[in-house]
């Protein structure tokens, strides 16, 4: 499932060279996550209530153009694979020529809220990703305590 979500680049997002600072991407890429989670029905408070989080564990972002005050952005986000306990979205940022002024992967981990370990992927979580296979695993990320999955 591939989800956009359209914003409109403001003055306050701008910053000393005249274009949109690069932690501000972050944050774009994070609004599109989100907006991905409320369409596939996950949002926050459902995965509270199945005793999880999902925490942000690496992100690889590569900016391709400047944007400008008054851009119109849109950003995609789709998932793009996952292990036992991780998932990996890759989001991208089209100006409105549809040209990619950034694009990132960005891996994610299943936390018990409880233990504050990290656990396999729901159900409802992993059905939007290609199948897990364990032999295409490269040692996977670390769990938010810091231990190999």
């Amino acid at each position: 499932m591939q989800v956009s979500l359209e914003i409109i680049v403001r003055s306050t997002e701008i910053d000393v060279n005249g274009h949109v600072n690069n932690a501000k991407y972050l944050e774009y890429m994070e609004w599109g996550r989100e907006e991905w989670y409320e369409r596939a029905d996950l949002p926050y408070d459902r995965f509270l209530a199945m005793g999880i989080q999902t925490v942000t564990v690496n992100i690889n972002i590569n900016y391709r153009r400047e944007c400008r005050q008054g851009d119109h952005l849109t950003i995609w986000t789709k998932p793009l694979r996952r292990g036992r306990t991780s998932f990996v979205l890759k989001q991208e940022i089209l100006n409105e020529r549809g040209e990619v002024a950034a694009d990132a992967e960005v891996t994610s981990v299943c936390m018990d809220v409880a233990t504050r370990r990290s656990r396999p992927l729901p159900d409802e979580l992993a059905r939007y990703f290609p199948t897990y296979n364990p032999d295409e695993s490269s040692g996977g990320p670390q769990d938010p305590a810091g231990k190999a999955e």
